[in-house]
Parts: structure tokens; C-alpha cells; sequence
């Protein structure tokens, strides 16, 4: 479990790809990971398969997560935001984060407004009905409150954020351009609220 609290910017190293798989080689400076231990990239929940005190951690990535996730585009030298589990003593500053991304934005238009930035995407209508304004939001694993849901016509759906200047310096958001594809995990809360009332809504 995360909170959407970026800890790390961190470069890619080496980027391996297999049949319908990736082999992903991560910078970090974290002097105190485990094998095994559970890191978001870019929001995406991994495994340390290979850890290198201090100078990279070596992640799996299944064919499952190439194609629901934006890692297989991934290259050497890109940047990803990391972000270890949550410990239970912890404060959860963020909101209750599966690090279990359910698709892809596409980044629309990045409007600089005084310190802040003003960020809106296009997601899937699928993603969208679960979106409100003001609720909470997961793009490439930061922890965002939604300023406004607009659906459109062509089955998609329209959202926007405002990023501050920290959040703006210290993820890799301030590294995505126009036409790039974002992970999105939306709120848990929601999924579990639809499935519970399914029973209640059917004819």
C-alpha cells in the first residue's frame, strides 16, 4: 500500500526487454531496501528482484503490466518517481494508494499559472465515472485532488489538476509533454462502493 507521496526522482539505468516482458534498472540512492520489498514506479507496484546498496534496484515487469502501464516505454536516462510502502506508524498524507494502475491519460495541455501549474488530461470514460471533482487521483503514482471532471462527447472524459511548485520540481511530471501517456489509479473507494451497490441496481 502507498499514499502517493513521491520520495524519489530517479533515472533510468537499463531498460531489458524479453518476448512480452521488461527487465527495468533503476537509480535510487535508498541505502536500506530488502529483495522482495514492494516500490511504485511511476505509481506501478514492483518487486526489488536485485538491489545494489545505494546505487540501483532491478525490477520485473510482467506482460500484464506493459500493457495496462506506461513502463514499456520506458528508456534509459528517462525519470520515474518512486515511492517505498507505507508503514501502519506512518501519517498517510496522500490517500490509500494499491500502486494497481487501472489505464492511461494523455496529457492535453500543461498551462503555467504564476507559481502553479494547471494540468489537463483525457482518460477513458471506463476511468472517468469514477472521478469527482475535488476527490483524489493517482497519475504516475502522486497523490492529486481533481479540480474539475468534464465528460465529452466521444466517450471520453476531460480532467484537470493544479500542480505546486513542489510537486512541479519534484516529480516527473515537469518532464511530460503533450500526447504522453500517464498511469492512472483512481480511487479504490470508488470501485469497491460500485461493486457493493451492483446487487441493489439490477432490475
Amino acid at each position: 500500500m502507498f499514499s502517493g507521496i513521491i520520495e524519489r526522482l530517479e533515472r533510468v539505468k537499463a531498460v531489458s526487454h524479453k518476448d512480452q516482458t521488461l527487465v527495468l534498472v533503476v537509480a535510487t540512492i535508498f541505502d536500506d531496501l530488502e529483495l522482495g520489498e514492494s516500490i511504485a514506479v511511476n505509481g506501478v507496484c514492483l518487486t526489488v528482484t536485485e538491489y545494489t546498496q545505494g546505487q540501483t534496484a532491478t525490477f520485473f515487469v510482467s506482460s500484464e503490466t506493459i500493457e495496462r502501464t506506461n513502463l514499456g516505454a520506458l528508456a534509459a536516462g528517462d525519470v520515474v518517481n518512486l515511492e517505498r510502502a507505507v508503514r501502519l506508524e506512518t501519517r498517510l498524507s496522500g490517500h490509500l494508494v494499491q500502486g494497481h494502475v487501472d489505464g492511461m491519460a494523455v496529457l492535453t495541455s500543461a498551462t503555467p499559472d504564476a507559481d502553479q501549474y494547471l494540468l489537463e488530461f483525457t482518460l477513458p470514460d471506463s476511468l472517468g465515472r469514477y472521478c469527482v471533482e475535488k476527490g483524489s487521483i493517482t497519475l504516475n503514482g502522486i497523490s492529486l485532488t481533481l479540480n474539475s471532471v468534464t465528460p465529452e462527447a466521444d466517450q471520453s472524459c476531460s480532467i484537470k489538476v493544479t500542480i505546486i511548485p513542489h510537486t512541479w520540481e519534484n516529480t516527473n511530471l515537469h518532464a511530460v509533454r503533450n500526447g504522453d501517456k500517464i498511469n492512472v489509479e483512481i480511487d479504490i473507494i470508488a470501485k469497491y462502493v460500485e461493486t457493493l451497490c451492483q446487487p441493489y441496481l439490477k432490475p
